[in-house]
């Protein structure tokens, strides 16, 4: 499916988009870039924070993996294992959220979001280009990382609400870190004795997101308890930075796997809610819809993750209406209007508006 296609964008502006996003993003200007190479491989700059995450290791891997650049992936792949792979202690096998350039260590307890798309572009990357010796043998690298994720003395999902943490020792989940579109893979082709889990794992995710997002703004907040309910907005229960990645998340969902009705209306209220705003309005919300006085400080993500949920719209085996339909293209127009950022918060930016570019246009696939 290629929404951008369908929008009437033509097929030459879509190609000379995706190819320029790229050679700014991995091949640009130092001042432009986020992919920086060194004698250990190579890794993906957070310029916020002047940092190298597991997070933005995942995002780089799946960019390189749909774009069929497996120099860049095993580069990638390689600096994570030289140098944020932890290789002793309680928690071997996992990730450090963060290092330094250099590949000191910043940051030392895992964050799930990255261990969840490291391990699926390991996997896809064994589907699409093969296994090779070592920590190129993508597969076997996958499959551990998946059996560390369930079976460690320190998992990363709550085994009984079948939710994935938000950090390390504690119990409350991040609703953008629930990928019940990951999870169904992970059923397909993750070690047959733990297929029963990623299946419920994927049920309680897709129910976890609806329970999240407010009944009639779609919004929800970065931080919530067990129910999903909003923490209180010094404990980021509000609607700002990682909340935007709910709505690129039910995008992707509906592009890799049809339908799904209450997905489909949080996109819908989402796209209703944020219809006719520009870039340079967005603001930090409560989930009903009230702004702060905080402005967003990431706008073009934002932008790329509504436009993004403009997916499920277009899956949806229910009429959508015109009204819907037409704020729907709107989205995409808004998110294909706005430039990549620069400066210092570019990286988060950039990286999801590329994420849901390759989405936009059909690139990003199942391997």
């Amino acid at each position: 499916m290629n929404l951008l296609q369908d929008f009437g964008y033509k097929d030459a502006d879509i190609n000379k988009r995706i190819k320029e996003s790229w050679k700014t993003l991995f091949e640009g200007k130092k001042s432009e870039r986020i992919y920086f190479e060194d004698a250990d491989g190579a890794y993906i700059l957070d310029t916020g924070y002047n940092d190298v995450r597991s997070e933005g290791m995942g995002y780089g891997m799946m960019i390189s993996l749909q774009m069929d650049r497996k120099d860049v992936f095993d580069k990638l792949w390689t600096w994570t294992k030289n140098h944020l792979y932890i290789n002793e202690g309680e928690y071997k096998g996992y990730f450090h959220f963060a290092c330094n350039t250099d590949g000191s260590v910043k940051m030392e307890l895992p964050r799930p979001d990255g261990e969840e798309y490291i391990s699926l572009a390991l996997l896809f990357a064994s589907h699409r280009w093969g296994n090779g010796k070592g920590i190129f043998n993508y597969e076997k690298e996958s499959l551990s990382l998946l059996t560390k994720m369930l079976h460690s003395k320190h998992p990363l999902w709550n085994k009984k609400t079948f939710l994935i943490k938000n950090e390390m020792e504690k119990e409350d989940t991040d609703v953008s870190y629930n990928l019940p579109h990951f999870y169904e893979l992970y059923a397909m082709f993750a070690p047959i004795n733990d297929s029963d889990f990623w299946n419920k794992a994927a049920d309680a995710s897709r129910k976890f997101i609806v329970s999240s997002c407010h009944p009639k703004t779609g919004l929800s907040a970065e931080y919530t308890d067990e129910s999903g309910k909003p923490l209180s907005p010094k404990e980021h229960g509000t609607y700002f930075s990682h909340s935007y990645v709910v709505a690129a998340n039910i995008g992707l969902y509906s592009m890799w796997f049809g339908d799904s009705p209450d997905l489909g209306e949080v996109a819908q209220k989402l796209i209703t809610f944020f219809d006719k705003k520009q870039p340079e309005d967005f603001m930090e919300y409560l989930i009903d819809g009230k702004a702060t006085k905080k402005k967003s400080r990431h706008p073009l993500a934002l932008c790329a993750c509504i436009a993004e949920a403009a997916v499920a719209l277009e899956r949806s085996r229910e009429p959508i209406s015109p009204a819907v339909h037409a704020a729907a293209k709107r989205a995409v127009k808004r998110f294909w209007d706005t430039p990549l950022r620069k400066g210092k918060r570019r990286y988060y930016d950039n990286i999801i508006s590329m994420m849901a570019l390759l989405c936009l246009s059909g690139i990003y696939k199942v391997y």
